[in-house]
């Protein structure tokens, strides 16, 4: 008997130990993220695939973030949107310049220098392996429908820009090229 009331009491000790003496309300639920605008919507976007990074381009061409962080801390050469090489050749392109106007005096993605009523009107992916894409894109500027292709290429983690070419066929990365190697002379 006696065994039984130590091993009831124990049970009893225990069972109030472990039991919360009042009711703990449940943690809050986080509060959800905000949706990244501006380069940072890109950079996230390039890490997914070719065809929402180019989306996320021209997203960002249509509604630009005014004051956007991550644009301002660009400088010429040193672009996360594009390619080493096609960094390379803006560098150039920049230094060459001298401190006039540089040949890349434009967003390429939107082929201006501001944009008005910029829609996304049609994008078609051509995949090539796994690390590069084209991306055959037209969209209305400033009441003008306009088509370019995107080169992309997958560096590291991320896709970038590694040419943009016109509907005449001008590409961005040999008129680039084309000066650095007039520098070179």
């Amino acid at each position: 008997m006696r065994i039984q009331v130590l091993v009831t009491a124990a049970v009893l000790a225990l069972t109030a130990a472990c039991s919360p003496a009042e009711e703990k309300a449940p943690a809050p639920a986080p509060a959800p993220e905000a949706p990244l605008t501006g380069r940072a919507a890109i950079y996230a976007a390039g890490e997914q695939n070719a065809e929402a990074f180019a989306r996320a381009l021209y997203a960002n061409a249509a509604a630009p973030l005014a004051n956007d962080p991550a644009a301002a801390a660009v400088s010429p050469g040193r672009d996360p949107l594009y390619s080493r090489t096609l960094n390379a050749l803006i560098g150039v392109d920049f230094r060459e310049a001298k401190g006039e106007v540089p040949y890349l005096n434009y967003d390429p993605v939107c082929a201006c220098q501001d944009a008005d009523g910029f829609a996304l009107t049609g994008l078609k992916m051509t995949p090539d392996g796994d690390k590069a894409a084209l991306a055959d894109v037209t969209f209305a500027n400033h009441g003008e429908t306009q088509q370019q292709t995107l080169k992309l290429v997958k560096e590291g983690p991320m896709w970038r820009i590694a040419d943009v070419v016109d509907a005449k066929g001008k590409s961005l990365h040999d008129a680039l090229m084309a000066i650095a190697e007039r520098a070179e002379s």
